[in-house]
């Protein structure tokens, strides 16, 4: 496994539920799940409602940057994005934006945005594929706190 990328994101199983999992990103916590017409618990999003979420932050973001860059009028933009899976089709997954821009634009300018949209890096990668890398590890043993571990800092150098 390639040593310098960062494991930036953490799944966990909650034990509640089959497909309810933790995760932890960017010292965020949140809960994804499966619907409960699947067997799921309904308690958050699904993985793929994550990664389209993920194609709707970064579209909405290379816009802004964009926009920003051009000195564009623009005042909002809000992207939705969806997933489906289509059978017989190949590729068989499908993800589809929608791309609410607000400001006095002509339709030049929101053509080009257009354009840009497909820019973003998320949507390179998912219309470019990718790699994933997967390695087998033993699970890690509990690390101590980190106010234990300055407790204990502290007591290691007092007689010192």
């Amino acid at each position: 496994m390639s040593s310098e990328v960062a494991l930036d994101a953490i799944a966990r199983d909650t034990g509640a539920g089959k497909f309810q999992v933790a995760v932890q990103v960017a010292g965020v916590a949140l809960m994804l799940d499966e619907p409960v017409s699947v067997g799921g618990m309904g308690s958050g999003p699904t993985p793929y409602q994550m990664l389209a979420s993920a194609l709707a932050a970064c579209t909405t973001m290379t816009l802004r940057v964009y926009a920003l860059q051009k000195g564009w009028p623009v005042t909002g933009i809000r992207t939705l994005a969806g997933h489906q899976r289509q059978a017989g089709v190949q590729p068989a997954d499908l993800f589809t934006r929608r791309i609410e821009i607000e400001g006095a634009l002509d339709d030049t300018q929101r053509a080009r945005l257009l354009e840009i949209a497909d820019r973003c890096p998320v949507h390179r990668t998912l219309t470019g594929g990718a790699r994933v890398e997967t390695e087998l590890a033993d699970a890690a043993a509990p690390t101590e706190p980190a106010a234990a571990h300055a407790a204990d800092l502290e007591h290691a150098i007092r007689d010192a």
